[in-house]
């Protein structure tokens, strides 16, 4: 009798500023194990570790061509979106790996629990040409949850990492 190899889980790698919680390391195994229960397998980008010896600028390095490896040799990128460090804007780390990964042509999964459109959110005032931020920038208002780069590139869900994971497994967006 012959056992029929088992077909291989598709990688998800997990984007997003969990990496800066203090609890980042057992965040990401929570991730990982959460992959999973809905028969992923994810690559969080602190599984790799860069050498203790190395200063600032090669350690940055040394993250960033780990993170593009992992990027390229995943199937899926499901990326955290929620608003980081302000209104309206997620991680630009995140917004890279995204962009990377759509110029890779990978499928692309995001998750936000914030509520409401980027324009809803972003702190603005009226102006006769639309909403105007505190910068003195207009507040992209196309309805949408995040930027358009990242809207029209990815698919949202509302909701947390499980969530997304869930929509992922039935093939659909909440």
């Amino acid at each position: 009798m012959t056992l029929a190899a088992s077909p291989r889980r598709p990688r998800v790698y997990l984007a997003g500023f969990d990496v800066f919680r203090l609890d980042a390391i057992e965040h990401g195994a929570r991730l990982v194990a959460a992959c999973a229960e809905f028969g992923f397998e994810g690559v969080y980008p602190l599984d790799a570790q860069a050498p203790a010896d190395l200063d600032g600028p090669r350690q940055a390095a040394w993250i960033y061509h780990a993170n593009i490896e992992s990027i390229r040799t995943a199937d899926i990128v499901m990326a955290n979106v929620d608003d980081f460090r302000g209104p309206g804007e997620p991680d630009s780390g995140t917004a890279f790996e995204i962009g990377f990964a759509a110029a890779l042509g990978k499928e692309i999964w995001a998750y936000t629990t914030d509520d409401g459109t980027l324009a809803e959110r972003v702190p603005s005032r009226a102006d006769p040409r639309g909403r105007v931020c505190e910068r003195g920038f207009l507040v992209e208002d196309f309805g949408l949850s995040k930027n358009l780069m990242i809207a029209c590139s990815a698919r949202i869900v509302q909701g947390d990492a499980r969530a997304c994971l869930a929509a992922m497994a039935q093939g659909r967006t909440l």
